[in-house]
């Protein structure tokens, strides 16, 4: 289940299971290290004074990174934080023969004040996903520049974008995609005025996997200005069925998107229903659970306050 979270909250402390460990740069600690398997390792620099490429020089020289199973790659940029991160993602493609554990990887572990995270430029996946094809989860934060090819992949089980201005074409190329393994997909949308454009159209080969998708039991289409258009498909949609888990937080949703959820197929099987941040008036949040909670889905919904004169929002956006 994917929490309703600010990216500014706060560096990831554990990841695919593990506690993360930040490397020092050189000069700031010395070892002995944590036995490479046992953390996820997090190589950044400093916020504003950049200088990743001596951490990651160290984290090649000093860690045996041959038994290294989760990387978490912070600020990545030396000198200049608008810098895109397709280089550093380049170097870890050029390296991939020394990283034959890798199992799980999240780009961009950083928070507001090292960069917004509609500043955050990222790159093409594809290459990525080729580099690593024993790759189990992969998770990613911005949307500038994120560009995806349609592919196979056949480890991945996780696949995390967490963005507040994500474009179409990633997630059209997403649609293409098989993915036999992939188990929880999260998408976080963004707003339109940071460069989001992604449309209901565009998800519906999400939704309409026809056999992509065989193994998914978790969908996020999240933070999104189309949060009503999005529940509307999502009530008739074909992945339903297989879901444990849905998530609609952090977006617009009001009662036109409440009312066709409850209007559309039965997703009483659900486990759990993530309906924070939403827009709905309280008989509407009252039929929610009503129609939900007796057959033992938990219901998580948390009502945003409505100021006058103020429209919706998503919940992460700059």
């Amino acid at each position: 289940m994917s929490p309703v979270v600010d990216p500014r909250s706060g560096h990831l402390s554990r990841f695919h299971g593990m506690p993360v460990f930040t490397l020092p740069a050189p000069g700031q600690g010395d070892g002995p290290f944590p036995a490479a398997s046992t953390v996820a390792w997090r190589v950044a620099g400093e916020a504003w004074d950049g200088a990743f490429t001596p951490v990651w020089r160290r984290f090649l020289d000093e860690v045996a990174v041959e038994e290294v199973t989760a990387l978490v790659i912070g600020a990545w940029w030396d000198d200049d934080h608008t810098t895109g991160i397709a280089p550093t993602v380049g170097r870890l493609i050029e390296e991939r023969h020394r990283f034959p554990a890798l199992r799980a990887l999240q780009l961009a572990d950083v928070v507001g004040e090292e960069s917004e995270i509609s500043w955050i430029r990222l790159c093409d996946l594809t290459p990525l996903l080729h580099a690593f094809p024993r790759l189990e989860k992969l998770g990613v934060r911005g949307g500038d520049d994120l560009d995806l090819e349609p592919l196979r992949h056949e480890a991945l089980r996780e696949l995390r974008i967490e963005s507040g201005n994500l474009p179409r074409r990633p997630v059209q190329g997403l649609g293409g995609c098989e993915l036999p393994a992939l188990e929880h997909l999260d998408i976080w949308l963004g707003a339109e005025e940071y460069g989001a454009d992604t449309t209901v159209e565009d998800l519906l080969p999400l939704l309409h996997p026809g056999g992509r998708l065989p193994a998914l039991r978790h969908l996020g289409l999240a933070n999104s200005e189309i949060q009503d258009g999005i529940a509307a498909a999502v009530a008739g949609a074909p992945v339903v069925p297989q879901l444990e888990s849905l998530d609609l937080s952090m977006g617009t949703l009001g009662d036109e998107g409440g009312s066709a959820l409850l209007a559309g197929q039965p997703l009483t099987h659900l486990r759990t229903l993530d309906l924070r941040h939403h827009y709905f008036s309280d008989p509407m949040a009252a039929r929610m659970r009503l129609a939900l909670e007796p057959y033992g889905v938990r219901l998580l919904m948390s009502r945003v306050p409505v100021f006058t004169g103020h429209s919706r929002y998503v919940a992460v956006s700059e």
